[in-house]
């Protein structure tokens, strides 16, 4: 069988990343229910702009997993990936580095107390914590190590898509054992716990209270969790993987590396494309 992938993206210029560093020409366009558009390149990995925010994008990966089983497809996804850029927490993840998933966490979903923070497993209710099976975290990790030159030059997709850019790079590695030239290896990256908000961070004092209720936390986005949701009701493996555009604090758009994160993006996928994406993987 066919190995098969659904990556899944809040926006099209994160998809617009992910399509041109896979390498594998222009996609074909799938329709699907409810208006979205799969992106299906060749017969091995497809790509979807599910919407922003956990509730959309849980609808729209649920919706592309569900009109897969129903209608045969080309065979069942083996992995889906949530993607895209995200804010990373400082000094872990900075400014385009790369992050990926050991879990993918919904910060905010809880309750308020006087004494704090409850997560949904202290009310009673759900799970707020997808753990990523550390076989497949091992394969993306040891891609990212080993690197290729990047031969697919800057990033040319169009930023203002998604904020405003400049040109100064923070090539800061947040991993002791990626130090290569960033022009001739992948991006430096973390393996750590990616949260999924609903309301994005703007304050010193809530990206305080996000680190100290998960330290060891590395990025911050709004879709991990959602599509994490939906792959677990079919029963599909989950990471998620993202470029750092900002880091996790007070709202500064003038520090916003939208462009250098999407370069990072495409640049991580096609490292993937060489080897974890073209490689069967089954769960132990």
């Amino acid at each position: 069988m066919v190995h098969r992938i659904l990556i899944v993206t809040a926006v099209a210029a994160e998809a617009d990343s992910v399509s041109a560093g896979l390498g594998l020409g222009d996609p074909g366009l799938l329709p699907l229910p409810g208006g979205l558009t799969l992106r299906r390149h060749r017969d091995r990995v497809d790509v979807l702009v599910g919407g922003v925010g956990p509730a959309a994008v849980a609808a729209a990966t649920g919706t592309a997993l569900a009109h897969e089983a129903l209608t045969g497809g080309r065979g069942r996804y083996g992995l889906v990936v949530s993607a895209g850029i995200a804010g990373g927490f400082l000094p872990a993840a900075p400014v385009g580095s790369v992050v990926v998933s050991s879990a993918i966490v919904a910060a905010d979903l809880g309750a308020e107390t006087p004494d704090g923070f409850l997560a949904v497993e202290e009310l009673g209710f759900g799970r707020s914590v997808h753990h990523v099976p550390e076989a497949l975290t091992d394969r993306i990790t040891t891609a990212l190590t080993a690197g290729i030159p990047d031969t697919a030059g800057p990033d040319t997709g169009s930023p203002d898509a998604m904020g405003p850019d400049t040109a100064d790079p923070d090539t800061g590695s947040p991993d002791a054992g990626n130090t290569a030239a960033p022009d001739t290896a992948a991006p430096p990256y973390a393996l750590a716990p990616v949260l999924t908000v609903s309301t994005v961070t703007g304050t010193a004092r809530r990206a305080a209270e996000l680190a100290e209720r998960h330290p060891t936390a590395a990025a911050e986005a709004m879709e991990g969790f959602g599509v994490a949701e939906a792959a677990a009701a079919h029963g599909v493996p989950v990471v998620e993987i993202r470029a750092v555009s900002n880091a996790v604090g007070p709202r500064d758009r003038a520090a916003w590396r939208i462009g250098e994160a999407l370069g990072a993006l495409r640049h991580t996928f096609e490292l993937l494309s060489r080897t974890v994406l073209v490689e069967p993987w089954e769960p132990s």
